[in-house]
């Protein structure tokens, strides 16, 4: 079995218990192809890149599983049906390679720690932000006579 990686992007004006039930039918279609659910990570709502069907801002949820390439289809098949889905994207993730493991650890006892995840917060809250002065920039040099 693969690993892979599940991003759903719920309109933002469901309510808490659809959304819910939406996460809970997905999982389980999951698991009645053949996969097992690793970990499932609400990210709460986010501003969307671009308005999508007029929303501006989206729930996602994350959902990280195994399962045979031939459940995917079918997983995917059940998304694009659901109105209240915005977008989805299901990624293969890659694990480390044999010889990049320590010894005695095995393929299947691998854990997901909370590194794997991408984090929740914005990166720009995290940064400080240096500001760059303008004058130094080498994108627009001012002519000088």
């Amino acid at each position: 079995m693969r690993r892979y990686e599940l991003m759903l992007v719920l309109r933002p004006d469901i309510p808490d218990d659809r959304s819910q039930a939406i996460i809970d039918r997905t999982t389980r279609q999951i698991a009645a192809s053949g996969g097992q659910i690793v970990k499932v990570a609400p990210w709460g709502r986010r501003r969307l890149a671009y308005p999508i069907d007029r929303h501006r801002e989206g729930s996602y949820h994350i959902i990280i599983f195994e399962a045979p390439p031939e459940g995917i289809i079918e997983l995917e098949r059940g998304l694009l049906i659901t109105e209240e889905l915005l977008r989805h994207l299901v990624t293969r993730v890659e694990r480390p390679a044999k010889s990049a493991r320590r010894d005695g650890e095995d393929d299947v006892d691998l854990e997901l720690d909370e590194t794997d995840l991408p984090s929740a917060v914005d990166e720009e809250d995290e940064e400080s932000g240096e500001q760059i002065d303008e004058s130094e920039s080498e994108a627009a040099p001012a002519a000088i006579d």
